[in-house]
């Protein structure tokens, strides 16, 4: 039944005021009674020096974690399975890389925004050029996905109107957002707190369905009998011949271009890395390492109920109603399905923890979008002599505009019909080898110039196009044996599977990056490195046996369900 019970909206709404009133006592707590700003612009846009660790990293999950993953990561677990978990256990060991390679560079060099780096690494115009793609990307992409596959989730699971679901996550999420970083961040601890509540709320109902339809009880029966009923769903590596191998090709996801997916996302996003810009090294680190450790646990949360769906489809408890058939048939249907069928007041709370997520990511989002406009544009371009009252002002003013303009170009960008995360995916894989390798280079190669920094960013978006098209005009079987080229079902053409596309763009752009440098270099042009020794990259050793443990438990998991 697609609704609420009162003692659903009940929750919801104690949930609603404990995160609002939370929100309003940090910001009283850091504005004077009339309201005046006692801090400058970075600490409204970074909270500088006063996130703790656990806020941190709770932060970045809840920031990360939104409806593309309750919703499209549960589809996906419905229709391939748990090697779908590779985004996110791939993940928390890139997040150790970032903590220990990435964050010490970017805090020695007292760099607080992604354009700062490029126009201190390279010039202003590749700092411009980045700062307005990446605010139409955040726009266009990323909030209007987050705002509009969130809106469709709640709606199916209350049976509100599609657009005043809209416009309420809009709205909550400018009121969690104008309060400025440390308020998104300290409020994020609670979102994180109902969302794996809720979610592992859900997982337990989902596994207790399974092991109830075959007679049995109790979640770790369940469990077993999703790996005896669903054993297809339960491997992380695919072999060439499974009809998913062109979305998770075989080694790649270990090896190849999902490192590419994580390590641009994670360590040269602004969207994340900004969490974590505003601390001391230690608190950084801390933090990313607890953000990996939550992160282990993302696909019990949102990839098990996906392939309990599968399982009590399969065994007909739901059907073509829930899901469709033929080729109509929608994954994606599976987390809304599950939580519709939740008792009164866990339905309540699963609802809640699936809001909570979609504002922590709205909130972030806007906020890393009113940062690169006032710093990197307006301060720069528009008013360069803006005091800083000015620039939190036209900071607020620019995470209005940001939601506003998501929430009307949203319901015509058909998300729906191509899946949030599948939606994220395809737009920023375009662009993602060729800032990532642009980031890399500029931090640990001091020869690399701006000409080639150019030259990643135009030159990956254009190799990326040819690489997607390339199909249609040559034939690409002779890479089938390697594994680099599949059939997908249904087509007659093979295709080069999207993380390795992303791994080929990124090996030319490095590759034009050496040569373009070593050319300039050698010519006399001069290159503006960054501030790095060795001893920066040192860790601590509490975070060296966190590092350790998550580890093994990664090795361990590949090891059980290779």
């Amino acid at each position: 039944m697609n609704k609420l019970d009162t003692i659903d909206y009940i929750v919801f709404f104690v949930y609603f005021i404990i995160v609002s009133g939370y929100g309003i006592w940090i910001y009283r707590r850091k504005t004077g009674h009339d309201g005046t700003i006692e801090g400058d612009s970075k600490d409204y846009f970074l909270a500088e020096g006063s996130l703790t660790w656990w806020a941190i990293g709770s932060s970045l999950i809840a920031s990360n974690i939104s409806a593309e993953q309750f919703v499209g990561m549960s589809g996906s677990g419905f229709k391939m399975g748990l090697a779908i978990a590779t985004y996110e256990w791939m993940a928390a060991i890139t997040l150790i890389v970032v903590a220990v390679f990435f964050i010490p560079v970017y805090l020695k060099n007292r760099i607080f925004t992604m354009p700062q780096f490029l126009s201190q690494r390279y010039n202003g115009t590749v700092a411009m050029i980045m700062a307005i793609f990446w605010l139409a990307l955040y726009i266009v992409v990323n909030l209007t996905s987050i705002l509009y596959l969130g809106a469709i989730a709640i709606s199916s699971i209350a049976g509100l109107n599609l657009e005043f679901c809209l416009y309420m996550l809009a709205a909550f999420a400018v009121l969690i957002t104008l309060g400025g970083m440390k308020v998104i961040g300290f409020t994020d601890v609670i979102q994180v707190f109902f969302l794996i509540l809720g979610g592992l709320a859900t997982t337990y109902l989902a596994l207790n369905l399974v092991a109830e339809h075959y007679g049995q009880s109790g979640v770790l029966n369940g469990f077993n009998l999703m790996t005896a009923q669903a054993g297809d769903h339960f491997q992380m590596i695919f072999k060439k011949d499974n009809p998913n191998f062109i979305d998770l090709p075989g080694m790649t996801v270990l090896l190849g271009g999902m490192w590419i997916v994580n390590l641009n996302y994670w360590g040269c996003n602004q969207y994340i890395t900004q969490r974590a810009l505003g601390a001391d090294l230690p608190t950084a680190r801390a933090g990313i390492l607890f953000a990996a450790f939550l992160k282990l646990l993302m696909p019990v949360i949102v990839v098990l109920p996906g392939i309990a769906a599968y399982v009590l489809f399969k065994a007909d408890v739901f059907g073509p109603a829930e899901f469709g058939s033929g080729a109509d048939l929608n994954p994606d249907r599976a987390y809304p399905v599950l939580l519709n069928i939740l008792p009164v007041g866990l339905k309540g709370l699963s609802f809640a923890a699936l809001t909570a997520a979609v504002v922590a990511s709205l909130a972030g989002k806007a906020n890393s979008i009113a940062t690169i406009f006032t710093l990197d544009v307006y301060k720069k371009v528009l008013n360069t002599e803006a005091s800083e009252k000015t620039l939190v002002k036209v900071g607020k003013i620019s995470v209005v505009v940001a939601m506003m303009l998501g929430v009307l170009i949203a319901p015509h960008l058909g998300i729906d019909k191509k899946g949030g995360f599948q939606f994220i995916q395809e737009y920023t894989g375009f662009v993602s080898p060729g800032i990532f390798a642009m980031f890399i280079l500029g931090f640990f190669w001091k020869r690399t110039t701006s000409t080639a920094a150019l030259f990643a960013t135009i030159g990956g978006f254009l190799l990326s196009v040819l690489f997607k098209f390339m199909p249609t005009f040559v034939d690409l079987s002779f890479l089938a044996p390697l594994g680099f080229a599949v059939k997908p079902e249904g087509s007659n053409i093979y295709e080069i599977p999207f993380l390795d596309r992303m791994g080929f763009v990124f090996i030319l752009c490095v590759l034009g990056m050496v040569m373009i440098s070593l050319f300039e270099t050698n010519r006399g042009v001069k290159t503006k490195g960054l501030e790095i020794d060795a001893s920066m990259f040192k860790p601590q050793r509490s975070f060296t046996i966190g590092a350790m443990i998550i580890m093994v438990i990664i090795t361990t998991l590949y090891t059980v369900y290779w």
